[in-house]
């Protein structure tokens, strides 16, 4: 049976609404269904634009729906190999089918979609995350629930995307084609970055970061995103305070991606070509 995303989404408002809904067999198979769909890909909790420098149509009740399965779940105890866990969410399966190199002992759970092609290091993939085709999530990176990622992204050791479950209406962080983020950056809260953007090592980006580009005569800034091709690092901006004025974090853009750094896998290159040594 074909799945039926208008009704889908009916249901879910209705037991959204109405809670007791979740106890009827339609709503339990409604919700299981959505949660299927973004695991094989076919659904996602935030749909790109049809085209470049349009926005993303974050859809709620996606969201809802994952919110709606963790009280049907029960606590269960799995083992692998000599790992156990006791948690309420299966885990993906199935990697070599799905084209997906997974170095133990990463985990992904049901639920969140990995693209072929993606390798997980030792990291951690939570339900409802979507990941683009050839995507590297790196050593103790996290991608937190509904992140979306696109193709080609190398989310180097230690990145941390925030997850986003409530508020529904809050927009997930969105990683688009290409970019490469840095050692130890967090990105959360909605932030948004663009196509073939290099993150510095160790910036720090949230829905309300202040983003300056210092690129020109005078400072153009953004919050929350960063424009494709954009070479960011962290910064700091003078803020006045009762108690005086001090100095808090932002993010600079500090030039453009070159052709040069087009094929180049490392983040230091392409940074180094702007004399910044991270």
């Amino acid at each position: 049976m074909s799945f039926d995303s208008a009704a889908a989404q009916a249901t879910i408002e209705a037991a959204w609404a109405d809670r007791a809904l979740l106890q009827t067999a339609d709503t339990k198979a409604a919700v299981e269904a959505i949660i299927e769909e973004l695991d094989k890909g076919r659904l996602r909790v935030a749909t790109p634009p049809a085209e470049d420098g349009g926005e993303w149509t974050i859809n709620e009740w996606v969201k809802k729906a994952v919110i709606l399965y963790f009280p049907l779940r029960q606590m269960s105890t799995q083992e692998v190999g000599p790992f156990e866990y006791h948690d309420k969410m299966q885990l993906k399966t199935d990697y070599a089918g799905q084209q997906v190199r997974v170095v133990p002992p990463a985990v992904a759970r049901y639920g969140a979609f990995l693209a072929p092609g993606v390798i997980l290091m030792p990291s951690y993939t939570n339900i409802g995350a979507y990941v683009g085709e050839g995507t590297m999530v790196d050593t103790w990176a996290t991608v937190g629930s509904c992140a979306q990622v696109g193709k080609g992204v190398h989310l180097s050791g230690g990145v941390g995307l925030g997850g986003v479950l409530e508020p529904v209406q809050a927009a997930p962080v969105i990683i688009e084609d290409g970019a490469f983020i840095g050692s130890r950056s967090i990105l959360v809260e909605g932030c948004r970055i663009g196509k073939e953007a290099v993150i510095g090592a160790g910036v720090t980006i949230t829905g309300s970061t202040k983003i300056i580009d210092v690129t020109g005569p005078e400072p153009k800034e953004y919050k929350g995103y960063v424009p494709p091709r954009s070479v960011v690092i962290p910064g700091s901006i003078p803020k006045q305070f009762p108690a005086g004025e001090y100095q808090v974090p932002c993010a600079l853009i500090i030039g453009q991606r070159k052709p040069s750094t087009d094929l180049k896998t490392s983040l230091n290159d392409a940074l180094r070509d702007f004399g910044v040594s991270v």
